[in-house]
């Protein structure tokens, strides 16, 4: 891609950007620091192995469009995402499912990242192994998630209500767990080739 590290500090800019507003005036701040809390850590990272270990542009996208939903969620909190709201209208829905977007990503964007650095380091060949280590990744990705969740819930008591976003479901963390699979699932099906076809830039 032409002008790739113009583009890419365009995006990371536009991410910065909406990070900012999002914490002018979050609906909770305790719940913003904890949903954004995974771009504040991503973003030094990724600027920092830049020159050492860039990654695709494919992966940079997935990972800003990740954070987008990060940090959407931090500002309204997922249970009053306006957008989930429109969803659950349109498909007369129990509850706002704009949470279960939020796993999906967090399944879709870590099994690419996984599978990036398990080829591109030599760990593993492209194929179906490296797929199905990219799934577990992504599952074992959740399931920290949801411990995550549960200390918050034992230190915070009602107070971690709007971070856990379970809104009344008792299978709540089940299914966190299998948007996370679909969404691991979905990305490997659908991006796998154009993934790997960037990927030849850096692998030998």
């Amino acid at each position: 891609m032409k002008n790739r590290g113009t583009w890419l500090l365009a995006l990371g800019a536009a991410v910065l950007a909406a990070l900012v507003l999002s914490g002018i005036a979050p609906y909770d701040r305790a719940t913003w620091w904890m949903e954004v809390a995974p771009v504040l850590i991503a973003a030094p990272i990724l600027a920092a192995t830049y020159e050492r270990f860039p990654l695709t542009t494919l992966l940079y996208v997935l990972v800003a469009l990740h954070a987008f939903v990060l940090i959407l969620g931090g500002a309204y909190t997922y249970a009053r995402v306006p957008f989930g709201f429109w969803l659950q209208d349109l498909f007369s829905l129990s509850r706002n499912p704009y949470d279960k977007i939020g796993h999906f990503m967090q399944g879709f964007v870590p099994a690419m990242v996984a599978r990036e650095i398990l080829i591109r380091a030599g760990h593993i060949a492209r194929g179906r192994m490296a797929n199905f280590l990219a799934i577990c990744v992504a599952l074992a990705v959740s399931s920290v998630y949801e411990l995550i969740e549960w200390w918050a819930a034992l230190a915070l008591g009602q107070g971690a209500e709007q971070f856990l976003g379970t809104q009344g479901d008792p299978w709540d963390t089940q299914s966190d767990m299998f948007m996370a699979l679909l969404g691991a699932s979905v990305a490997l099906l659908s991006l796998a080739r154009l993934h790997d076809r960037q990927m030849r830039r850096f692998v030998n």
